[in-house]
This record gives C-alpha cells, structure tokens and sequence, in this order.
C-alpha cells in the first residue's frame, strides 16, 4: 500500500491549509467536466482511495467520496443510475448528498473513471457500487486513540451519524485531566444499541464506571474484595439491568527485535454480573488457571459468550511470580469460546461448555459476538493471546451456532489485522476494525451480510473529506452501532466523573 502514500503526498502538497484544500476541492467540484470523445480502453480498475469498486452499501448510507490515484493531468468520472448521470471533474470525487440520495434509489451505480494525460484519454474499467435496501443503524461510536503511549489525555469517546459526516464528542479524557492527574477512557457499551443505556470507564484519577440508564448517571466503584479488578470488558443483558463484566489485570510488553512491537496481556481474569439496579457485584467461581475474557450474551439472554485460555505457572521457582511467567511464555497462550447458561430468575449460572475448541489447532480465538437472530458467532482468531488488535495474523471467523461449521471469512479479511466487531441491530451489517490501509492505524469497515453466511466486500467508513483517513493520525477502536445519538452532554458527563462513587456490593 505504500503507493497510496507515494501519490497522495505528490498531489497534495504539505504546505497546503486545510482551508486552501477545501477551497481547491471546491474549486474543482464547480468546474464543468465533460467525458472525453476519443478515449482508449483500460483493463485495470482505477486505483481509488479509499477502495470503494464493487462495494455493497445501505440505502442511507452518507455519500462515498474517493480521491483518484492513477497518474494523469486531468480526470473526469461519471456515476450513473436510474438513467441519470452526474459528471465530477479532478481527482477527488465526491457527489453531494442531494445526488448521492438520487443515485441510492437505484440498486447499483455505475462509476466510469476517465484520465488523461498529455491530451489522450483512458477509461478505466468501470465498477459498480450495488445499493442494498438493508438500512443500516444511523449511528455509530468509537475511541480515537493517537498513536503514542505518552499522550492518552487527548483520547475520546466519539460518535458519527452514518447518515451524513456528523460527528461529536460523547466524553474526552481532556474533560476532568490537569498536569498532575490523568485519565484514560475506554470500554463504551449499549443496552440493545439504545444510547440512553450505555456505559464507560474512567481509569487512573477519578476512576469508575459511568453508567447512564435513562437520563439517570452514576459513577460506580466496583471493585470488591471478592474480584480481580473492578468490571472492565462489559456486555448488556439485552432485557435486564444487569451488565456481563470480565474483570482484568493486563499489561503491555514492548519487543525490540519484534515487527509487532506492542504485545498487551492479560495475566489475570475472572467474569462476574453487576446488577444496575442492586450495585451488587456477582463473582462467578472459576479455575484459579483461567483466563476469561471478553463476555458477550446471547440475544435471548440466556447464555454468556466468552472467551478462556488455561495457564499454569512453567517456572517452578518461587521467585518467579506467575504475572512475569505467563509475560516470557505469552505465545503459549491460546484462548478457546466458551458459553455458561444462564438462570434469570435465579440469577445463576450453570457450568461451561465449549464452544469452539482453538487452543485445540494451537490458535486463539477473541471477541465473540453473536449476530442478532442468535444464530451465527463472529469471532477474530490468531496464533496467540487475547488481544488482536496487535497481531498482524488476526483474522474473522464465522460459526454457524446450528450446523457447528466454522470458516475463515475471507471475504472479509486482509493481509493485516481484523480485530473488533459489532453486529447490526437488524442483523444485515456488521462494522470492524482493520489495519489494512497503512498497517499502523485502525479504520472501521462495514460489509452487508446475507442471513445466509456470506459477506459482501467491505467498504471504509465515508468521509466527507476523501483523504481524511490518510491524514488522521489517530486509531479507531471499539465501533459500536447505536440506534441513535447519545444525548447527555460531554460537560454532564464530566461533572458525574467529579462526584462520589457508588461503592458496589
């Protein structure tokens, strides 16, 4: 990919303002382009970016803009659907909404891309862009995380509306940090995609969990003497104020003779159940040499998806604790899926049962989740631990929960990370992280999926701005669909940060 990053910066001159480059975008977007009479025929689709040929999008998804990559002194592209065309001149295509929304009431949009050089022209192979009637959740949120582990204050909790370019601020690490107390956010959860039941953590000054329940706040302190941690990976019951936590002690290695140079373990983990309603805190026994991480229920509420890797101390020394142990032997560390029943009425659970055996082909399997109609777990799975968001050998995985057939979703994968993922509330999309770009920053994916378990070809999420993801020197991480905005105030949440916790029971 490094040609992406050779013939953006030649087009694109540093010393350019983010004001000069929208005006030069609008500059060409008033031109009157015209398609080329004499032209020669190319085999090669145009080189876009982001890579939009032949993707599958919903009907209300903001309009794709992409910027042109082949070289050439003059562009044209044309968009036709419903027998009706729209012309853009430039490099940088990018249609209004006005167009976009006509263009979406046909089932496919064709694109023809003509470049010219020298005054003899080319059309690129043309592509489609086919519309699916599946409408996708309006919303969406994440964490934008800069790269560097030294400069976590400016870290946020954002939301972007899928519908336009829309984004804002659902809470900033900025908002209650000074010179001498920090804080790290992370971990923001959904009650069913409603963003009036959500929660997210605060780390280091002012530390607990945030838990907004229906225009009610509070900060909570759950750790208890009974636990490893306070909660840290949640999951919603779908129905019940109850929130499915993994409570963790994780930290992070750096390699020096190592590509991945970030390794993050979790070298102690239990699951317990917190009750909104109650602040009880419900441990639950497990082997003292498990690893449980990463709950998730199923959409029935009635069993808990989770993953688990079996670890026992290899140095018998007792001067090697078991932390460090596991910290030198971290590629023997394979996590397997795992479920426990669960008893809502008595709000009890039964023993595990295996779900997916990966420890068994000396893989590791992470993140399940369960798609909405219950029958179908996504999964990403590499060669070790529990966090792929550092392994280039992550992958997606698709388990069919009524057949036990299991396959790598290709369809979906790259040569590069694939790491967290969410289900549409329909069940019709899911939205991912991939490193796929640049092999440095995460950016959030959506692919339709057919209820059949097949997926369409991924597309990158839309910007009004087409090199924007080339320009952002910030990771996504954690993409979650919401059926609507979060509508308490950054300044509402960082007042509730400042008040006492709720200590748990």
């Amino acid at each position: 990919m490094n040609w992406i990053k050779f013939n953006l910066r030649k087009y694109i001159s540093p010393s350019l303002g983010r004001g000069m480059g929208l005006g030069l975008l609008l500059f060409v977007a008033c031109s009157n382009p015209k398609v080329p009479s004499q032209y020669g025929e190319s085999e090669q689709l145009p080189r876009l970016f982001p890579e939009y040929q032949d993707v599958t999008v919903p009907v209300n998804i903001a309009p794709l803009t992409f910027a042109i990559l082949n070289e050439g002194t003059d562009y044209v592209t044309r968009f036709t659907a419903n027998g009706k065309e729209w012309l853009y001149g430039g490099q940088d295509v990018c249609p209004t909404k006005k167009q976009w929304r006509e263009m979406v009431k046909a089932d496919k949009i064709m694109v023809e891309v003509f470049v010219g050089s020298e005054g003899k022209w080319q059309r690129m192979r043309p592509f489609a862009i086919h519309v699916s009637p599946d409408s996708i959740d309006p919303y969406i949120s994440y964490r934008l995380i800069a790269p560097s582990y030294v400069t976590y204050e400016d870290l946020t909790i954002n939301q972007r509306c899928l519908e336009n370019y829309d984004e804002s601020l659902i809470y900033g690490n900025m908002s209650n940090s000074d010179e001498r107390d920090g804080q790290c956010i992370n971990c923001h959860a959904y009650q069913q995609y409603n963003p009036q039941r959500m929660q997210f953590h605060v780390r280091q000054a002012r530390g607990g969990t945030i838990i907004a329940y229906d225009g009610k706040v509070e900060r909570i302190d759950m750790k208890t003497g009974k636990t490893v941690s306070a909660g840290v990976y949640p999951t919603w019951h779908p129905t019940e104020k109850l929130i499915a936590y993994s409570t963790n002690h994780t930290g992070q290695s750096f390699h020096t003779n190592d590509n991945q140079k970030v390794e993050v373990q979790d070298t102690y983990s239990d699951l317990m159940l917190y009750d909104v309603e109650r602040h009880e805190v419900l441990p639950l026994p497990t082997d003292t040499n498990d690893l449980d991480c990463f709950p998730s229920w199923s959409p029935d509420g009635k069993f808990l998806y989770y993953c688990s890797a079996h670890y026992e101390k290899q140095d018998s020394s007792e001067a090697v604790t078991k932390e460090f142990d596991l910290i030198q032997h971290y590629k023997d560390v394979k996590y397997s899926l795992y479920r426990r029943p669960f008893d809502l009425k008595n709000r009890n659970f039964g023993e595990r049962e295996m779900v997916f055996d990966a420890a068994r082909d000396s893989m590791s399997a992470t993140l399940p989740r369960i798609s909405p109609d219950g029958r179908w777990l996504l999964f990403t799975m590499g060669g070790h631990g529990v966090f792929h968001i550092w392994h280039a050998d992550a992958d997606l995985y698709l388990l069919d929960l009524q057949t036990g057939e299991c396959r790598m979703v290709e369809e979906l994968n790259s040569d590069n990370v694939e790491s967290y993922h969410s289900w549409s509330s329909s069940g019709r999309w899911v939205v991912f992280s991939s490193r796929r770009t640049d092999g440095n920053f995460t950016r959030p994916y959506i692919a339709h999926f057919d209820g059949k378990g097949r997926f369409s070809r991924p597309f990158e999420l839309p910007q009004r701005n087409p090199r924007y993801h080339h320009e952002l020197m910030r990771s996504y991480n954690i993409p979650e669909f919401m059926m609507g905005p979060v509508t308490i105030r950054p300044q509402e949440f960082a007042s509730y940060v400042r008040k006492d916790s709720i200590k748990a029971k």
